[in-house]
């Protein structure tokens, strides 16, 4: 098994023992990346140099945990999901355009 199956499984144990999965709609794990990702963002929110890492760790794992959840109900392969998504990155950002730069794709001459 591998270490992204593992966490699957473990949070999904996790979920289960607590009976959290009535809570757990599509729209509630939405609303809940969005959330946990704002507190990761707070921990840069005066300073962007000195910022707690312990907090940046805690936050981020929030919000995978919440990712792998959102794919765990929506029975997705978060593997290919991410694959498929970098292809579809490959076009809008091909390299001739994108290297050295953080135009948008649709900003592109």
């Amino acid at each position: 098994m591998d270490k992204l199956d593992y966490l699957k499984k473990e949070i999904d144990k996790f979920v289960k023992e607590r009976d959290w999965e009535k809570f757990h709609t599509p729209e509630n794990l939405a609303k809940s990346i969005s959330i946990e990702a704002n507190e990761l963002l707070e921990c840069f929110q005066w300073d962007n140099e000195k910022f707690d890492l312990k907090a940046v760790k805690e936050e981020l794992a929030d919000v995978l945990n919440y990712c792998i959840q959102m794919a765990n109900v929506l029975n997705l392969d978060i593997s290919q999901i991410v694959l498929d998504k970098m292809e579809l990155n490959k076009k809008k950002y091909p390299i001739s355009k994108a290297k050295g730069n953080a135009i948008k794709y649709n900003k592109f001459d």
